[in-house]
């Protein structure tokens, strides 16, 4: 499958200009920190230096490849090629310096900061082929044998670095090519913060603990979060678990091709406001993973966004009452027709350690 072929080009522009890493790597196939894949309705031009090129020409099949010399001279001779004086330039990935940088460089280029093509790269990346999936699926499976590995890990007067650390190495050791994210390793009251950052606090008895953690696998991300117990929990504790894990459950039920983001939102938070904890709450259901580990779609209380096959999107609820403790529990899936494939098999039952 040609992406290049199938990315509809804005209105009213003569040629594209992609700049962003992750979009480049989409339409590519090959990941650099550098290079620009410009794009005309005849054909397109991948421009990249030294330091991938030899790569580039053994990896990039579906556009010419262009050893980068003088860039001036080749983006201006390319134009005049294509008898093109404008480009289309993504709106949501576009610095005010590097769009500075393009008109002082090009100075007789039209450049367009253009939403609709962003609009249609993102729509196209929302959309996981067969592929996608696949690679996201192998991600999962590398972050859930580092679960299990950390299930025999975790004990009383381990600190939550220690923790991040381990499932950072069981990770890569596994085969990830990077980490989706920096990991979160929470336990005792800094469970109550949902996105807290791991120190030195040593994990005791009657503590929960949180993790946040995901893997790449080829350039897909994968997203999980798993909380357990240290011995026994207390009964608040346990409540507030079942309450998470419920609201959890009747969301997944209800994922399919057709609703909106909103209403897979709601599922989750009627459940947790009816419990008397909507104020406990405060971060959206969940939201797209792919080649970055937040992308469209949302599934929040204000989300518009119809699900559609094929999407792959977070289920991840919580409570989080501040100096106690907090619960999320967070799988993702791919959204089909009538329903959902869960990407994540790690077990949801309370884990007592």
């Amino acid at each position: 499958m040609d992406r290049i072929k199938q990315l509809v080009l804005p209105e009213g522009v003569d040629g594209t200009l992609i700049t962003s890493d992750i979009n480049r790597r989409y339409f590519t196939g090959m990941k650099s920190s550098a290079g620009m894949l410009l794009i005309f309705k005849e054909c397109a031009y991948l421009i990249i230096d030294f330091r991938y090129i030899e790569k580039a020409r053994n990896t990039v099949k579906n556009c010419t490849v262009m050893e980068q010399e003088n860039l001036t001279e080749q983006i201006n001779s390319l134009m005049k090629k294509h008898n093109a004086k404008s480009l289309a330039v993504e709106s949501m990935d576009m610095t005010l310096s590097r769009m500075s940088f393009l008109e002082k460089k090009f100075p007789d280029i039209e450049f367009i900061k253009s939403d609709e093509l962003s609009n249609n790269i993102y729509d196209m990346r929302t959309i996981k082929s067969a592929e996608e999936i696949e690679k996201i699926h192998k991600a999962q499976e590398i972050a859930e044998k580092a679960f299990d590995e950390i299930l025999g890990f975790i004990s009383p007067g381990v600190t939550e670095r220690e923790i991040a650390l381990k499932l950072d190495s069981c990770m890569l050791e596994n085969g990830a090519e990077g980490l989706s994210f920096e990991t979160i390793a929470l336990a005792g009251a800094n469970t109550s913060m949902p996105h807290g950052v791991p120190g030195n606090y040593k994990v005791k008895n009657g503590d929960f603990v949180l993790m946040d953690f995901g893997a790449v696998y080829d350039g897909y991300h994968s997203d999980m979060t798993r909380t357990v117990c240290v011995g026994q929990p207390s009964e608040k504790m346990g409540k507030i678990y079942d309450i998470v894990l419920k609201a959890q459950l009747e969301a997944l039920k209800k994922v399919k091709s057709g609703i909106t983001g909103s209403e897979l939102d709601g599922y989750a938070r009627d459940i947790i406001d009816e419990s008397g904890y909507g104020d406990f709450f405060g971060h959206s259901l969940g939201h797209g993973v792919g080649m970055e580990i937040h992308e469209f779609p949302t599934a929040s209380s204000k989300s518009e966004t119809i699900l559609k096959e094929n999407m792959v999107v977070t289920v991840e609820p919580g409570i989080y009452l501040p100096g106690e403790f907090g619960v999320r529990i967070e799988d993702f899936v791919v959204v089909t027709e009538n329903s959902h494939q869960n990407l994540t098999n790690c077990p949801k039952k309370l884990i007592i350690l």
